[in-house]
């Protein structure tokens, strides 16, 4: 049975893993898809095997979002298809060697994806939902934003700026219909370690979650309304009270004289 229609979900990386999760659990909800990838016959492959078991229709969009054109053409889609009701911002690469022992040149292009070409596609985007007054974007994030001593501190910097990026986006448009989320996983089965290199079967099974388990809980914090979600966190409590502890400092970050402790220092001998 075809479910109610829910609009169009554009999904960037969508190939593979995460992504190829995703576009699998929107389509059973409902979702007619968008699929933007590097690789065409992946993305073929997942939008016929999709399209066969959901009865939604599917696009495939092959696009590399590090190149200006492939980037203007998925930005005019999302500016442009009248259907659309959700952005996913998967694609993004990843790094796990210490700073100082990676290419600055890998790290540069890290940048251009993980930030450059995701604020590209919100810009897209945020002003079509705001207008409509609906639209849901997804950024996903990772548990590097808020812990980046256990990851390339590069990557980790790129996905605090997804987090605060997520996090403007809400205290600015939230109130126009934009509903936002970040989703901050930790370690999951998903390409982004062989890519970087250090393969997930070299990690402690204990820490590494199933993609489809983590995009299934990153889509039940969607339904609960979080911002912030982190499928592996057992307590949100303990998210709450690192909010209400960063809540706290707002009032007391800009002052117009330095804090005490600055200005009584004892003389140097």
């Amino acid at each position: 049975m075809l479910l109610q229609g829910q609009g169009t979900a554009l999904i960037t990386g969508a190939s593979s893993r995460i992504g190829a999760a995703y576009a699998e659990r929107l389509a059973r909800r409902g979702y007619d898809l968008t699929l933007v990838a590097r690789n065409r016959g992946r993305l073929d492959t997942l939008a016929a095997r999709i399209s066969d078991e959901t009865g939604r229709a599917t696009e495939v969009l092959p696009a590399d979002l590090t190149h200006s054109q492939d980037l203007g053409r998925v930005e005019a889609v999302i500016k442009q298809d009248a259907t659309l009701t959700m952005l996913v911002n998967n694609a993004g690469m990843g790094a796990t060697a210490a700073l100082l022992q990676s290419n600055v040149g890998k790290m540069t292009e890290m940048i251009a994806l993980n930030v450059g070409a995701l604020v590209r596609l919100v810009y897209a985007a945020a002003p079509v939902f705001a207008t409509r007054g609906k639209g849901t974007i997804i950024n996903i994030s990772s548990i590097g934003a808020i812990a980046p001593e256990i990851l390339n501190g590069v990557y980790a910097g790129t996905t605090a700026f997804v987090l605060a990026l997520s996090r403007s986006l809400q205290h600015e448009l939230g109130d126009k219909g934009l509903r936002v989320q970040a989703v901050l996983p930790g370690a999951t089965s998903a390409g982004f370690w062989d890519t970087t290199g250090k393969p997930v079967r070299n990690l402690p099974a204990e820490i590494v979650m199933p993609v489809g388990e983590m995009v299934d809980a990153a889509l039940a914090g969607l339904d609960l309304g979080e911002l912030a979600t982190i499928p592996s966190l057992p307590d949100i409590a303990d998210w709450d009270a690192f909010e209400t502890a960063r809540q706290r400092l707002l009032s007391n970050l800009s002052h117009p004289h330095s804090a005490a402790r600055y200005r009584k220092r004892p003389a140097h001998a």
